[in-house]
């Protein structure tokens, strides 16, 4: 029997080593940098270090960060009886953080969080949503177009559409004019985006309401949907857009907190206002628990509107944990911050 100690290996695709990779690919700096961006809790979680460390060490566990191009060389080495792996980012085109938990997989150690497959799905959003209809989930019937041609037909929409990169994240290729009225300048959104990025675009019918989170974190592994976080995201307009999210994180971020233009969207508990859509939610994260996986940390993004019709619009494997929200979900869920949580699960997974 091995007689190491624990270990929580925290697996994670630095800013920089995707921005030089994205210059390497032809990308422009500024384009590049904004993709990048994307990245930045993993900025942002390096100043968590020494507390993770020390979290861990209080709960007689290792910490040890492990930027992604490491991960095959290291993981490779690692005890699967004394090894847990988190992996921060995902990716499988821009970001390549998916490959951590199916290297996890291939050298047998346990992982937090779903399994790889489902890091590949939600990457995808078109995929994604096909996969979230067929489960008779409440999501948006989407169009995907490329450089000004269309791939599949978006449905008829009085209410317009919205247009989103299909691959991107963290609101990059998400403009002000994003919500248009009519296909023709969605598709001149999609050379917009195939100009800047290379990606598709996403063309969903809009929805009226507003932004809401869930965020879950399974202290325990037999956690529920019971723990989940719900709360408007409300950030004072209809939606968020890339430099909105670009204001949040990462070193722009910090440039933002420092010249005091940073400013928080506001969190309110939707069950505070809207007890009926809270429960709504609870139902369908736990259809998605049960019928997609997903387990242990993650986040979905929902629509809500008066009503209480509640739409989703997509779900994270690998939720920004540094991030404004998830902090304040393991404030007011467990009454811990980021680190003692995280730290806590992993000792929990080993206890279990």
């Amino acid at each position: 029997m091995s007689t190491r100690k624990p270990k929580l290996i925290l697996v994670y695709e630095p800013e920089k080593a995707c921005f030089d990779r994205l210059l390497a690919e032809g990308y422009l700096p500024e384009r590049a940098a904004e993709i990048a961006s994307y990245l930045a809790q993993s900025t942002d979680i390096t100043a968590e270090f020494d507390a993770l460390a020390a979290a861990c060490q209080t709960r007689g566990l290792s910490f040890a960060p492990l930027a992604l191009d490491d991960a095959a060389s290291v993981l490779v080495g690692e005890d699967p009886k004394t090894t847990l792996v988190w992996t921060l980012t995902d990716g499988i085109a821009y970001f390549r953080g998916g490959a951590a938990p199916a290297l996890a997989r291939l050298n047998g150690l346990k992982a937090i969080g779903a399994d790889d497959a489902l890091f590949a799905l939600c990457q995808d959003k078109f995929r994604s949503g096909a996969v979230l209809g067929a489960l008779g989930l409440p999501v948006p019937q989407a169009g995907l177009a490329r450089d000004g041609a269309w791939l599949v037909a978006p449905p008829a929409s009085p209410a317009g559409w919205f247009v989103k990169p299909n691959r991107l994240g963290a609101k990059i290729g998400i403009w002000p004019d994003s919500r248009c009225h009519d296909l023709g300048h969605a598709l001149e959104l999609s050379r917009r985006v195939f100009a800047a990025y290379r990606d598709d675009v996403v063309v969903q019918p809009y929805v009226a309401g507003r932004n809401a989170r869930a965020s879950f974190l399974g202290l325990r592994p037999d956690t529920g949907v019971e723990a989940l976080g719900i709360a408007f995201v409300d950030s004072g307009g209809d939606f968020q857009t890339m430099q909105d999210s670009l204001a949040l994180y990462g070193d722009t971020g910090a440039v933002a907190k420092a010249s005091g233009t940073y400013t928080e969207p506001a969190l309110l508990p939707v069950a505070d206002s809207q007890p009926r859509a809270d429960a709504t939610i609870r139902r369908i994260a736990g259809n998605l628990m049960v019928g997609l996986g997903l387990r242990d940390v993650f986040s979905i993004d929902f629509r809500v509107e008066a009503d209480d019709s509640v739409h989703l619009i997509e779900f994270e494997v690998c939720p920004g944990l540094p991030c404004f929200d998830f902090r304040d979900y393991c404030r007011r869920q467990w009454g811990l911050s980021l680190a003692d949580a995280m730290a806590e699960t992993a000792m929990n997974r080993f206890l279990a």
